[in-house]
């Protein structure tokens, strides 16, 4: 089973739940949404529509990160990086009471550049993730600028599904679900947004998709024209 989506809705919700069988829910990573807004949209989609939703940036992001000039929250010191202080269990706990509002399957959590793949990084990622609950949620995590055998001990030792783009590298991970996201294009170490994806291109990630299919695979686009995009490779799968 692949199912394809875009981060964020794309067009009118609408019409997003009609064409689309999931989304990964970008407003939850740089606002806390109200209880009421999360709820409608719940009701609104249809009952077999997958939701996915980024965790608040104050569990990964620090108070120097641009990120929170969207915000609707002020950053205190000790924010992001999965540190294990108040405000970082706070913003996970306040991540969960929004999924369960929406009944999402998935919590991702998007680590920035600045989470370096050091030993202090590791520190505090057993810290948190030995005291936050999960529920019954599925956590997914990226991490930017992490080696492969970072990345692999990482996924494996905190139990979670690793997040790749498949154009990039093969997910690092044993289990029954991969969860895609595609950027566009990468030009010395930066993404490029603005890119849209040929249909050679879309052929080659359905190749890949298709061969590391597990039980489940999500793919999740993430580029400037990803409501076209996902469109196109929806149609490319079928082939």
């Amino acid at each position: 089973m692949i199912i394809v989506g875009t981060c964020g809705f794309c067009e009118a919700k609408k019409k997003y739940f009609r064409d689309f069988n999931t989304v990964e829910v970008q407003q939850t990573f740089y606002k806390l949404i109200q209880d009421k807004t999360l709820q409608k949209w719940e009701q609104e989609a249809p009952k077999d529509f997958i939701f996915s939703i980024k965790a608040f940036q104050g569990v990964t992001h620090p108070p120097t990160s641009p990120t929170w000039r969207r915000s609707n929250v002020k950053p205190t010191p000790g924010v992001g990086l999965l540190r294990p202080t108040p405000d970082v269990f706070r913003y996970w706990e306040l991540t969960l009471r929004e999924a369960e509002i929406l009944g999402a399957k998935f919590v991702l959590i998007q680590l920035p550049k600045s989470f370096k793949e050091t030993e202090e990084s590791f520190n505090n990622a057993e810290k948190f993730f030995s005291k936050i609950e999960k529920r019954d949620f599925t956590i997914v995590v990226e991490l930017r600028g992490w080696s492969e055998k970072g990345i692999k001990e990482f996924v494996r030792e905190f139990n979670l599904i690793d997040v790749t783009d498949p154009l990039v590298r093969e997910p690092l991970h044993v289990g029954k679900i991969n969860y895609y996201r595609l950027h566009g294009a990468y030009q010395k170490g930066r993404i490029i947004y603005k890119h849209k994806y040929t249909q050679e291109e879309l052929q080659g990630i359905a190749k890949k998709v298709k061969e590391w299919n597990k039980k489940e695979s999500y793919v999740y686009f993430n580029n400037a024209y990803m409501c076209e995009d996902a469109r196109s490779f929806i149609q490319t799968l079928a082939f």
